[in-house]
């Protein structure tokens, strides 16, 4: 498990640009029957990536769990969302088997024990995207279809950021402790999310670039909003926000993210926003 620290806002204005991406970025999340984590002091979250192709994988193959979170089994005290980017599969909770096909979810609440990941077809394996939060009690485990999500449309094509938001992990759809996920779809001819930017002190968010066409990036911006920084991201990475960050991008085509949320409450539209004419 790659293990993140905290980063401060002062010491962050220093970074270049291989320092940077090494505290945040999060790269090579999909490789074979293979468990990736990654393991940030921010909030204690946990971004994870799966993808089984000759065998099924328990979320916790290559994780030390007692040194990593002092427990005896990885949801003990922890609950996650789970989002399938790939072809289809099955996610298996304590012998419940859960059909997962492209841009459904599964939340997993506190407590489940065994969690074992499948492809139906090894050609085209399934690409289970995760992130976990700390919990401090139990819920529903409980699978969202993509067109069970509730749906947000904003921004328009003048702005070049008309999108619709796809609420998954969310108080309007189901209950959980303290994580919130959710997928943003860019329509073509848009590029532009999270406008105008904003902070949330109260929370921190972890952002995952996907269906980016090839040759083509999504430069994220990041940082305080008077002291920009920005990562320019591949297809299927993932980036690490810290609450005292922006959090937004411009691709050089359209794409879709899906983001996490863990914190100090689950209020979608509790958000600092900066003016754009502001940003420096």
């Amino acid at each position: 498990m790659d293990i993140r620290y905290s980063c401060n806002q002062r010491d962050f204005k220093r970074y270049t640009t291989e320092e940077t991406r090494k505290e945040f970025l999060i790269e090579n999340l999909y490789v074979p029957d293979e468990v990736v984590a990654v393991y940030s002091h921010v909030d204690r979250m946990v971004t994870m990536g799966v993808m089984p192709v000759t065998q099924s994988v328990s979320i916790d193959k290559g994780i030390d769990i007692w040194k990593n979170f002092g427990t005896s089994y990885f949801l003990e005290r922890r609950e996650i969302g789970i989002f399938n980017i790939g072809g289809s599969g099955t996610v298996s909770v304590d012998g419940t088997v859960y059909p997962m096909g492209y841009k459904d979810c599964l939340y997993i609440t506190r407590g489940a024990k065994e969690v074992l990941f499948a492809s139906d077809d090894s050609a085209k394996p399934a690409k289970f995207y995760m992130v976990s939060a700390p919990a401090h009690c139990s819920y529903e485990t409980k699978l969202i279809k993509i067109a069970d999500a509730a749906k947000k449309p904003l921004g328009a094509m003048e702005t070049s950021n008309k999108r619709v938001i796809n609420q998954f992990i969310h108080p309007d759809v189901l209950k959980t402790c303290q994580l919130s996920m959710g997928m943003t779809v860019l329509e073509p001819g848009s590029v532009w999310n999270t406008m105008p930017a904003h902070t949330h002190e109260r929370r921190m968010e972890v952002y995952m670039y996907f269906e980016v066409p090839e040759n083509n990036v999504v430069f994220h911006m990041m940082g305080e909003g008077q002291e920009t920084r920005h990562i320019v991201m591949q297809n299927e990475q993932a980036v690490i926000s810290p609450s005292w960050s922006i959090h937004a991008g411009a691709g050089t085509s359209n794409y879709t993210f899906i983001w996490a949320m863990g914190g100090e409450n689950q209020a979608f539209d509790d958000m600092d926003t900066i003016p754009t004419t502001e940003l420096r």
